[in-house]
């Protein structure tokens, strides 16, 4: 049996649903709309503008990837006197991307350096470590921004951080804890209220409000368990920058405080490339390698290859542990898990996207989003449908009885509604 509540528990409880929806919806409609094209931005890219490489060579199926040594030796052909700054394979393609500056100079912020934003990139075929793509050179005209890019740029940082950077990631972070005061609250004004209706009702032949009030219970209660699942991890995944920061200055920087004074090695004479990730593949057992960085490249080390592995199963492919190779030996230095808040970090992501169960899990989450818009959008129907009287007259008239006998208030459909 249900506890009654006082009338003024119940008007609290009314005020905190009634605020913190308020306070959140226009973000929370700005999430959802954003979220939407985010989920199949794979797809609607390939669809709208596609990929101009040229074809991959046909190769048997079985045969093995090139050397990475080889493929490092044709870039720094290509440019002569630059620098490699990484080496990765592509996550979907059989390729293999080689990142190069003119030096670690170039690439730090600094207005007055004349190769500023020189960076550039060379994709190779990973198995005949033939040349596919180029970026263009820092000095050539810069290739026209398709729409596509445009609109799907502006809702990703719209649904990060406002385009207000790391300030405008921790505003988003705090509308997701009031967003979910607002569904606690939700919730608990909804156990009441349904107490004596069947779940689900839906009653078209009463007052228009009490039609957009059973819709905006019926929607949320359908969506509550998604809804609590995606604006917490979202607010986990806004908190990124000062998690990321915070390991930075603590894990990371007891590992490099032996070789924070050394200077950086010259890429003249490094160790093996293709062996350092060998090695890295090893140090990290049912973990995939993701990438390199040279000697030198931010919050790495002057004289280590930083690799990053992670797992390779959908729901450990977020788990990152990064391995250091000494670059002047190519032995093995240390493997170092992340602490377990980042692991929480990159363990919400899917959860927050829907991109561990391929399309179906997205599909769904797409029409879940929906649901979401039409709870927000019914909320504000009745927030702007409401007349200006006091928050009992008003509970009275959603179905709440209030007992002034026994300050109790019951959930139950007064002789007025109930017509």
């Amino acid at each position: 049996m249900m506890v009654p509540m006082t009338r003024r528990a119940l008007r609290r409880w009314f005020s905190v649903h009634k605020w913190t929806s308020l306070v959140c919806t226009v973000f929370l409609l700005s999430v959802c709309v954003t979220g939407l094209p985010m989920l199949f931005s794979e797809q609607i890219w390939d669809i709208f503008v596609g990929d101009d490489d040229p074809p991959y060579e046909s190769l048997p199926a079985d045969i093995p990837n090139a050397n990475l040594d080889v493929i490092v030796q044709k870039a720094r052909a290509l440019y002569p006197g630059q620098i490699i700054t990484n080496v990765s394979p592509d996550d979907d393609e059989p390729a293999m991307l080689v990142s190069m500056a003119p030096s670690w100079q170039a690439l730090k912020d600094d207005e007055n350096h004349p190769d500023r934003h020189s960076g550039h990139w060379i994709k190779f075929d990973a198995h005949s470590a033939k040349v596919l793509k180029q970026s263009r050179p820092a000095d050539a005209p810069k290739e026209p921004r398709t729409w596509t890019g445009v609109i799907l740029g502006i809702c990703t940082r719209l649904h990060m951080n406002l385009f207000a950077g790391l300030p405008g990631a921790l505003f988003m972070g705090a509308m997701g804890v009031v967003f979910l005061a607002s569904l606690v609250s939700g919730t608990v004004l909804y156990g009441r209220f349904m107490k004596r209706l069947p779940f689900g009702s839906v009653r078209t032949d009463r007052a228009s409000r009490l039609t957009w009030l059973d819709l905006h219970n019926l929607l949320g209660a359908t969506t509550l368990t998604w809804a609590t699942v995606a604006g917490f991890t979202g607010l986990v995944n806004e908190l990124q920058t000062p998690l990321f920061g915070l390991w930075r200055v603590t894990d990371v920087r007891q590992i490099l405080k032996p070789y924070a004074n050394l200077p950086v090695l010259s890429q003249d004479h490094l160790s093996s490339v293709q062996a350092a990730f060998d090695t890295a593949a090893k140090a990290a057992p049912g973990n995939e390698v993701t990438g390199l960085s040279f000697p030198g490249a931010s919050f790495g080390s002057p004289v280590h290859y930083v690799l990053w592995t992670r797992g390779a199963t959908p729901l450990r492919a977020r788990l990152f542990t990064p391995v250091l190779i000494d670059a002047r030996t190519g032995e093995l230095t240390g493997a170092y898990p992340m602490p377990w808040y980042l692991r929480f970090l990159e363990i919400s992501r899917p959860l927050h996207f829907g991109d561990y169960g391929g399309m179906p899990l997205r599909i769904l989450w797409a029409l879940l989003d929906v649901v979401v818009i039409g709870v927000l959008v019914s909320g504000l129907v009745l927030w702007a449908g409401k007349r200006k009287v006091a928050t009992d007259a008003r509970l009275r008239a959603l179905g709440y009885e209030l007992d002034d006998a026994d300050d109790a208030a019951v959930p139950a459909l007064t002789a007025e509604t109930a017509r």
